[in-house]
């Protein structure tokens, strides 16, 4: 994944819209967003990639939220950009052993 800063990305915009590569946009050092390229394919099977891709980000949200033991509202507060960390979910996750990546088939 390429880091880039808003104005390089605004500025080479339609470099990144060709390619193929996630770009993770940053302001000052903190990432804001991230730019993930579709498929250029017709689009029937563009739908069939997008609902895969949903399957597959659903199934890796499930299994992050089985391995640390957040519940989906905690899980979604790590990304509420508007808000600081939060502190009691940083606490959580560090009062925890670490998972054993080879019992979930990771």
């Amino acid at each position: 994944m390429k880091h880039v800063g808003v104005r390089e990305f605004r500025d080479h915009a339609t470099k990144y819209f060709a390619g193929d590569e996630v770009v993770a946009i940053e302001r000052h050092g903190e990432t804001i967003g991230y730019y993930m390229p579709a498929k250029h394919e017709p689009t029937k099977s563009l739908k069939v990639s997008k609902a895969e891709a949903w399957d597959r980000l659903e199934e890796s949200i499930q299994r992050i939220l089985d391995q640390t033991g957040l519940t989906r509202e905690e899980f979604e507060r790590w990304f509420d950009l508007s808000q600081p960390i939060p502190e009691d979910l940083i606490a959580k996750l560090q009062n925890r052993q670490p998972v054993d990546s080879s019992a979930t088939g990771s």
